[in-house]
């Protein structure tokens, strides 16, 4: 960190390694699983209309907590976050691989690389080479905002279980170590759905997984861009009240990165401190909004597929 700009609060106890609880995160967990019941408990005496705001949201929400989780909340313990977010509303994504690849990203000296970065929304132009017409058709499409919504979901979950029987095939037992919680947890939430709420199968994905995750993509969309000089590739995105709530405050995503230890609910004291010099150190990477990111984006693309910068990442790998 630069030794002009402020340090992390200290005054936050959740910026403390020595804290227990993080109550605030803890309450969200409780009100996002109590919404979640409520909303499947009546999901026959609701209108589809009602519905899929409400599951959209309570799954984005969820998954804006395991991105918490990840990061050490709401308790210091991994296996007890692990028990209270890893129950999958959206599905798909193990929360332990999630967890595993998130900590990896956090590297920021390897961000957008898409060697080294799994959250990268670049490729090198060997991957791009090396895919089928047909995806690289839907990467193409995904590089609209529309695009990332519409066809994201679906490809992030076949290519993330494409790597699960991959590995079985290969057998890297390893790498299926997550899917020891997942299915479990998968199973229970199906079993309150289906069983339970009776909410078959098909509606849950199209009223709530799916849209969820949907919506989930929308953050990660602008979150990191190709740059030289590692402080100018995350934004900071100053979103209305909803958002904020939405993704926790993930939004102030440089924030994030320069303190990833510290609690969501702390990040905009943060931002206030480092505001005035924040802007000339990420090289003016800021979005005034969500709003901003669907008008500029929604049909049009942001970035390249193949990494702008890609040349400069190879001389430093054979540096």
């Amino acid at each position: 960190m630069s030794a002009d700009l402020p340090r992390a609060l200290p005054a936050s106890t959740s910026d403390d390694p020595r804290y227990f609880i993080d109550w605030p995160t803890l309450f969200l967990a409780i009100g996002i699983y109590g919404a979640f019941a409520a909303v499947t408990l009546n999901y026959h005496a609701l209108p589809w209309w009602a519905v899929l705001p409400l599951g959209t949201v309570i799954v984005c929400l969820h998954g804006s907590l395991q991105h918490e989780a990840t990061h050490g909340f709401p308790t210091r313990w991994g296996g007890v976050n692990s028990w209270i977010v890893g129950f999958p509303l959206w599905l798909w994504l193990p929360y332990l691989s999630y967890r595993q690849t998130h900590r990896t990203h956090h590297q920021d000296e390897n961000l957008t690389n898409p060697e080294l970065d799994p959250e990268s929304n670049y490729l090198t132009a060997a991957q791009i080479a090396a895919m089928s017409p047909l995806r690289r058709w839907v990467r193409q499409c995904m590089r609209t905002l529309g695009g990332r919504m519409l066809f994201g979901p679906a490809y992030f979950c076949f290519f993330s279980w494409r790597e699960k029987v991959i590995a079985i095939r290969d057998g890297r037992w390893d790498r299926l170590r997550p899917l020891f919680w997942h299915i479990p947890g998968a199973a229970v939430v199906l079993y309150w759905v289906i069983g339970v709420c009776d909410i078959p199968l098909w509606a849950y994905v199209v009223f709530f997984a799916y849209p969820g995750t949907s919506l989930t993509l929308v953050r990660s969309y602008a979150e990191h861009r190709a740059a030289g000089p590692v402080q100018q590739r995350t934004v900071i995105c100053e979103a209305n009240p909803f958002w904020n709530w939405l993704y926790l405050y993930n939004n102030l995503h440089l924030i994030h990165h320069r303190h990833p230890r510290q609690a969501w609910h702390a990040r905009p004291r943060q931002y206030a401190l480092e505001k005035a010099s924040l802007t000339e150190a990420n090289g003016y990477y800021r979005l005034p909004g969500y709003g901003a990111v669907f008008a500029n984006w929604l049909l049009k693309p942001k970035e390249p597929m193949q990494h702008p910068l890609e040349a400069e990442i190879v001389q430093r790998r054979a540096a």
